[in-house]
């Protein structure tokens, strides 16, 4: 059972990303004639989750398949050609499998009702029908049924490594004759000479037909399911039907508008492959223990990741060597014992090498392109600018750039949200681009690249850009800020991210709620980065999310407050600066400010927050570390500075508990716990005690 269940997930994973070829192939797809190479990419997508499905019983995913299987078939046939409303309908097939996919995952029952909806629509396509005047008749009109007693066509057309696999085609047709009256017709063209012949290939192609009073078409597919979609293909066309009326289903654009919902939810969801869970079900029907995740992993990176073992093995042994011959060493003097120094040092060298390298080595089988969460994104761009009236050109650049897998998943919600908005917020509708001067047809750009030690996501659009103007006018009237405040246009548009702030006028099921940018801005803090909006009025906004490569491994800084050692998570850090206290100044007796060049920063006195007796009190004993979160600086005091290194983050929530203005620890060189401050938490909550700027 456990081997089958390990072939199910499988299967399972399999599917799933033959559903993202599918996906992408139906977006690039264009009307017209049909594009024989996508459109046979797709066939194999949909063919491929056909023919697994049986193995494991998984019929409605089979059923509901070939349909879609059948309309494909038609379109690379050249029977068909291809239009938006079938494009659209197979991409809420896509929705619906991939819904089904997800059930099977978690255990859970399948929604046969919109599962069928789509079928039908699919079916009316199928039909010639149109699919928006079709739904009276659906109701009146049974399905069809084939006529009793006809003959089954089957076309069978293997692939030449068919036999390889221990598949037998007379076996086959000896379990065909058990259903009915069997005659076989083979096609010799694809033969080749004799000089060229492979006694291990199969070259023929056959045409049966099977007549009989009781065939079913089950039975028929029984008997291929373990050839069907692995190693030939199998085309079953029953007898001819008596005549019908077509059926008719719910219009198609109804089922697609829900289907794009469901792929693009609320970024307050989690992840659209995962919906939301049912009420709890009775004992009988409780759900089996989820799977853990898995990922693939390049051989190259396997194989890496062995030798580094190996040398590290090369190098234990060096040092046991070099410790037993120091043992029966007579020799005490001391050239003899610079000389075991020396051969120490180098063992200790090639240890920290190879240690440095395995951490890189495994960390990088962590590590997958950002194509994973943008490849999402064509998707929704094609459902909200087709809502919205709008077309938008989207570029993608840098898709193989490597990020944690972890980061990833949960980066896929705020790139979704910051997308959908630059949709409905940023581009205009094409009437008003054109009037302005601009093409029909907006831009966004998604882009991912390196800088300095860090990952950078920007989302650019070349839309309206951001009224600092109007989001202070709603900043005000709803209490955020205050009338006589003292932001910079920069720090206007930053309020962006306050809870509950927007500026649109009508409330949609796409945005206009105030649900969102905060949410955007707290889940990319989570994931120990920051993201901040650069925008220019009439020429449009970008979105930059700054990452660090893994949430594993943090490259710090370590600073000393009294004895007490702190890690500083480098990312956060501009600069360090001794106090020059003639800059600073005092507001009520609380606060204080530094004036660093043409700005004043608070300064945040770590010693206070956190307690500590023996610190330094005077300013000018100690430095100031600037931080800089959200796109505002603060500077906080710390008593020197001790050094950077690469520190391994322990949670505290977990192992101990959760600790205000503390992100985790880590445990330094010299075995002593240190811990890791989180800044952004440590300036919000300093923030909170300005009267005039109440965005903690």
């Amino acid at each position: 059972m456990d081997m089958m269940e390990t072939f199910r997930q499988t299967y399972l994973e399999e599917s799933f990303e033959g559903l993202d070829v599918m996906e992408t192939g139906l977006l690039e797809l264009p009307p017209g004639t049909p594009d024989n190479e996508k459109i046979n990419e797709i066939f194999r997508a949909a063919h491929s989750i056909k023919g697994g499905s049986g193995t494991f019983g998984f019929s409605e995913i089979a059923g509901f398949t070939h349909v879609l299987e059948t309309l494909l078939d038609e379109m690379r046939d050249g029977r068909r050609d291809v239009t938006q409303e079938s494009i659209d309908a197979m991409l809420a097939a896509v929705d619906i499998l991939r819904d089904m996919l997800t059930k099977l995952q978690d255990h859970e029952p399948i929604d046969e009702e919109r599962a069928s909806e789509v079928q039908s629509v699919l079916e009316a396509i199928l039909g010639g029908g149109s699919a928006e005047d079709s739904e009276s008749e659906s109701s009146q009109t049974p399905e069809p049924e084939a006529a009793a007693g006809g003959d089954w066509t089957i076309h069978i057309l293997p692939e030449k490594e068919l036999l390889q696999t221990g598949n037998e085609p007379l076996r086959i047709f000896r379990e065909l004759e058990t259903i009915g009256k069997l005659s076989v017709s083979a096609d010799w063209e694809a033969l080749p000479s004799s000089s060229m012949f492979d006694p291990e290939a199969l070259y023929i192609k056959w045409e049966l037909t099977l007549s009989g009073d009781s065939v079913k078409e089950d039975d028929i597919k029984e008997v291929f399911e373990w050839i069907d979609g692995d190693g030939a293909e199998v085309k079953i066309i029953p007898p001819a039907v008596a005549p019908k009326v077509e059926a008719i289903a719910e219009p198609v654009a109804e089922i697609v508008e829900e289907s794009a919902t469901s792929a693009t939810p609320e970024p307050v969801a989690k992840a659209p492959a995962k919906p939301a869970a049912k009420p709890a079900a009775k004992a009988s029907d409780a759900k089996a223990p989820k799977q853990e995740g898995s990922i693939r992993v390049d051989l190259s990176k396997i194989d890496q990741m062995v030798n580094l073992v190996g040398e590290l093995v090369i190098t234990q042994s060096m040092l046991s060597q070099f410790g037993e011959q120091a043992e029966q060493s007579s020799d005490n003097s001391e050239e003899a014992n610079m000389e075991w120094v020396e051969k120490l040092k180098e063992g200790l060298t090639h240890l920290e090498r190879h240690t440095r390298e395995l951490q890189e080595s495994v960390m990088n089988i962590r590590m997958l392109p950002v194509s994973f969460a943008f490849n999402r994104m064509p998707r929704i761009v094609h459902d909200v600018s087709q809502k919205l009236g709008k077309q938008i050109d989207l570029v993608m650049e840098g898709e193989g750039t490597e990020l944690d897998k972890t980061m990833l998943e949960q980066l896929t919600d705020p790139l979704v949200h910051i997308v959908r908005n630059s949709i409905d917020h940023g581009i205009e509708t094409p009437e008003v681009r054109t009037a302005s001067g601009k093409p029909e047809m907006g831009t966004v750009k998604m882009a991912a690249f390196h800088q300095g030690g860090n990952i950078l996501i920007q989302i650019t659009d070349d839309g309206a850009g951001i009224d600092y103007r109007r989001i202070e006018a709603k900043a005000i009237e709803k209490g955020v800020i205050e009338e006589d405040h003292n932001l910079n246009k920069d720090e206007i548009v930053d309020l962006i991210f306050h809870a509950g702030f927007s500026t649109a006028d009508v409330v949609s099921d796409i945005s206009g709620r105030g649900v969102g940018m905060d949410v955007v801005r707290r889940n990319i803090r989570g994931l120990g980065g920051s993201v901040d909006v650069k925008t220019t009025i009439g020429e449009g906004s970008v979105f930059t999310i700054r990452l660090p490569l893994t949430l594993a491994i943090l490259d710090g800084q370590l600073c000393s407050v009294g004895s007490q050692t702190y890690v500083f998570p480098l990312i956060s850090i501009i600069e360090s600066i001794q106090v020059d206290k003639t800059h600073v100044k005092g507001i009520a007796g609380e606060t204080e400010l530094y004036k660093l060049r043409d700005s004043y920063i608070p300064v945040i006195r770590l010693h206070k927050k956190l307690g500590i007796d023996d610190a330094q009190e005077d300013l000018s004993d100690g430095l100031l570390v600037v931080v800089e979160d959200g796109g505002q600086r603060a500077g906080i005091f710390v008593d020197d500075l001790l050094g950077q290194q690469q520190v391994v983050i322990k949670s505290l929530d977990s192992n101990f508990m959760k600790i205000e203005g503390i992100a985790g620890a880590t445990i330094l060189g010299d075995g002593t716990v240190s811990l890791i401050l989180d800044v952004t938490e440590t300036v919000t909550s300093h923030k909170g005690g300005n009267a005039k700027l109440n965005v903690a």
